[in-house]
């Protein structure tokens, strides 16, 4: 009985505790990206795009300001449908 309680316990824990570790893995990653245009590069020929550099400034910009927006949100409570 104990046995069966304690593995899904374990299993929910370790579930969210790994959706937490992804989470924050990915926004590194997304981090990394904006200060360096070759991690973005090869993520794009990888999804078989080709960016020239223009592109590529142009997508760094966008994830900048795309970062800037997430680190708002986190800050002010989120409202779907985007009033305040």
């Amino acid at each position: 009985m104990w046995t069966v309680i304690i593995s899904i316990i374990t299993l929910i824990v370790g579930a969210v505790g790994g959706f937490f570790a992804g989470v924050f893995y990915l926004r590194k990653q997304m981090e990394k990206m904006q200060s360096d245009p070759d991690m973005l590069q090869k993520m794009a020929k990888q999804m078989g795009y080709n960016m020239n550099k223009q592109q590529l400034q142009k997508a760094q910009q966008m994830m900048g300001k795309q970062g800037q927006m997430m680190s708002k949100q986190g800050q002010q409570k989120f409202r779907p449908g985007g009033r305040k």
